[in-house]
């Protein structure tokens, strides 16, 4: 169920450059932001790129679960 909030122009600027160079949508770049930040809260040892690995490990096992072949 999506919803709407509000975000300072500051953000949704920010987000709106990131997106670009990372080819996503302004809101998936917010919720990348997101999801960093939430496995960052939980796991205060891992180093930025270790948490950034295993998020893309995530995906790259999700996609996989739907290739034939």
């Amino acid at each position: 169920m999506a919803i709407n909030v509000k975000l300072s122009e500051s953000l949704v600027e920010q987000a709106k450059r990131h997106a670009l160079t990372e080819h996503r949508s302004v809101p998936k770049q917010i919720e990348y932001w997101s999801m960093i930040g939430k496995a960052a809260e939980e796991n205060p040892d891992l180093s930025f790129s270790m948490i950034r690995d295993i998020l893309i490990a995530r995906q790259e096992e999700a996609v996989e679960e739907y290739r034939f072949g």
